[in-house]
């Protein structure tokens, strides 16, 4: 009997796609093991763990290449480089949420617009899009 996962059963078990395993190959965030001769090729149930590391990060926010270097950095002593980059996220999250609050409020002054102008003089949103 072989040992370890098929590629279905490592999807399976991490809760993402065959393509996403893939793509994750590709972009060599995973390696792929070998294929031996008229068999399929075997994960390590340690690609399980690897997946969900990739997925939570994602879910904070990293980009496949910030993952990349957080795989990169190993144990204790990468823990000044782990947080800078943490760090780093942080305050690209933060400038983002300052840009959707500028949104909402401008989307606001356009719906207020629209409802106290009632379509007399064209529509404010369309007639602000429409600018020069």
């Amino acid at each position: 009997m072989a040992v370890g996962l098929t590629i279905g059963q490592l999807a399976k078990a991490a809760g993402v796609t065959v393509e996403t395993i893939r793509y994750y190959q590709r972009r060599s965030l995973l390696i792929e093991p070998s294929k031996p001769l008229g068999g399929h090729r075997r994960y390590p149930q340690e690609m399980v763990r690897r997946l969900h590391f990739i997925k939570r990060a994602q879910a904070l926010g990293f980009t496949l290449s910030e993952v990349e270097d957080l795989l990169a950095l190993d144990g204790a002593s990468a823990c000044s480089a782990t947080r800078a980059l943490a760090a780093h996220k942080r305050e690209a999250i933060e400038k983002k949420i300052d840009d959707l609050a500028a949104m909402r409020g401008a989307l606001d002054r356009l719906i207020r617009q629209c409802d106290q102008g009632g379509g007399k003089a064209g529509c404010p949103t369309i007639n602000t899009l429409d600018r020069d």
